[in-house]
């Protein structure tokens, strides 16, 4: 499956639709590094909002084999960094004016797979991104 048939790219679509424009998709801030320097990318940044989406599928939460083990450039195991730069995100994006709202696979349901029911995802999402939304 390609990125843009994955999980976040329909999560960042519903998202795009409830707030009515479209996110900058791995968005890079000069402010927001990894351990390399490297420019952190974020999964969705809406700029007129002031807002970041990110989305945590299973493997911000669960082991994941596939993708844990794997030693980073940092030393640390995949798993590891994908912690800490989630937690940086958080940190330090409100520091710069820039809320972050986290949308996991969890809020679709108990599946470890979005089913793709698109009626009742844009529910959850309109539950979760309800502050953001400007009424009209």
């Amino acid at each position: 499956m390609g990125r843009t048939n994955s999980d976040e790219y329909y999560v960042i679509d519903l998202c795009d639709e409830v707030l009515g424009q479209k996110a900058s998709r791995q968005h890079t801030f000069d402010f927001l590094r990894g351990d390399t320097g490297r420019k952190l990318p974020v999964d969705a940044y809406y700029e007129g909002l002031n807002l970041v989406v990110e989305y945590y599928e299973r493997q911000h939460t669960e082991s994941v084999k596939l993708f844990d083990n794997k030693m980073t450039k940092s030393g640390v195991p995949r798993s590891v960094q994908r912690r800490i730069y989630d937690e940086r995100r958080k940190a330090v994006l409100p520091q710069h004016g820039i809320q972050v709202t986290v949308i996991s696979f969890h809020d679709f349901g108990k599946s470890k797979r979005l089913k793709r029911n698109k009626e009742s995802d844009l529910d959850v999402v309109k539950k979760l991104l309800k502050e953001y939304v400007t009424q009209k």
